[in-house]
């Protein structure tokens, strides 16, 4: 009986997000305090929309630790996998609230500390989904507790998942991220990745084809390439290429989780045995919604009934 939806294994963060729109860091004045890290708001989008999820994370024993379980379990995220650190803080990212892609400056302490003891068999068996994210593969001990992981997920079969939110400012060493990318994708996720991401990933601009193709040769079926305001194309490798356009926005507030909750949107979909075109246009509305919101998704809408709408 599988009594778990989402697995989201990786960073659990603060984000202290510049209040000033489109000002670089260094000249914003104030910043707000909100929950992040990408596989914390997968989780917490999830939960919002009726599904059960857990987050395995580790944040530091201090204040802004106690912030981070109080805010998920507010959401109704389970947070029995979650470790707090007696040596590191919890880990905090300054971002610049922006219309486009953020710029941002992380310090990086406790998300990293993932251990196996946090992911024992038997809470992997009870899922249906194991996402996880390029971040939380950039360094031990959480890489190799995912890699060791998602082979008992494989085992057990679960539909896998990753964000390939690559930047070089997290993880220096293209090359090895190539290699780690290489060892999880053989398992066949789902991929999500932005344009920004490649670009990150190749040190330079890629075609689509070249994408896919890569991405394909690894032994993935399913590729999920955002373009932003040029919109959304899926390469699968049963069901072919599908594009969408992009939801007009008339007023973008900020970009920062966009992903994050396109991603909710699709997995959440493909739960539901959605067709791929469903699931992109059920990831869009989601990704709109965010887009129109600083911080989280609002509290007072039905998101649900604007999915299904």
């Amino acid at each position: 009986m599988k009594t778990i939806d989402i697995i989201s294994i990786g960073e659990v963060l603060i984000d202290f997000i510049g209040h000033e729109v489109n000002t670089s860091i260094n000249k914003t004045k104030d910043y707000h305090r909100f929950l992040g890290g990408s596989p914390t708001n997968v989780a917490v989008n999830a939960s919002r929309l009726g599904l059960k999820t857990v987050l395995v994370a580790s944040c530091g024993q201090d204040g802004l630790g106690d912030y981070i379980v109080r805010k998920l379990k507010s959401n109704h995220v389970n947070t029995d996998h979650i470790r707090k650190s007696d040596v590191a803080p919890t880990s905090v990212i300054f971002v610049s609230k922006s219309t486009d892609t953020p710029d941002f400056i992380a310090y990086r302490q406790a998300d990293c500390e993932i251990y196996e003891d946090q992911l024992p068999d038997g809470i992997i068996e009870s899922a249906k989904i194991f996402h996880t994210t390029c971040f939380a593969l950039s360094k031990n001990p959480a890489r190799q507790t995912i890699l060791n992981r998602v082979r008992k997920a494989k085992e057990l079969g679960l539909k896998l998942s990753i964000d390939i939110n690559f930047s070089e400012k997290i993880w220096p060493d293209r090359e090895e991220a190539k290699l780690i990318l290489k060892e999880y994708l053989a398992n066949d996720p789902l991929v999500k990745l932005s344009e920004d991401d490649c670009y990150r990933l190749f040190a330079e601009t890629k075609s689509e084809e070249y994408i896919f193709d890569y991405f394909h040769g690894l032994g993935v079926t399913t590729i999920c390439l955002t373009k932003g305001k040029n919109g959304v194309v899926v390469s699968d490798l049963n069901n072919g290429l599908f594009f969408q356009k992009a939801l007009e926005i008339h007023e973008i507030k900020d970009t920062t989780g966009a992903g994050d909750a396109f991603w909710t949107g699709f997995l959440y979909a493909q739960i539901q045995n959605k067709t791929v075109e469903e699931s992109m246009s059920i990831a869009q509305k989601l990704a709109a919604i965010k887009l129109q919101n600083v911080g989280r998704l609002p509290d007072n809408i039905n998101l649900n009934q604007i999915l299904q709408g």
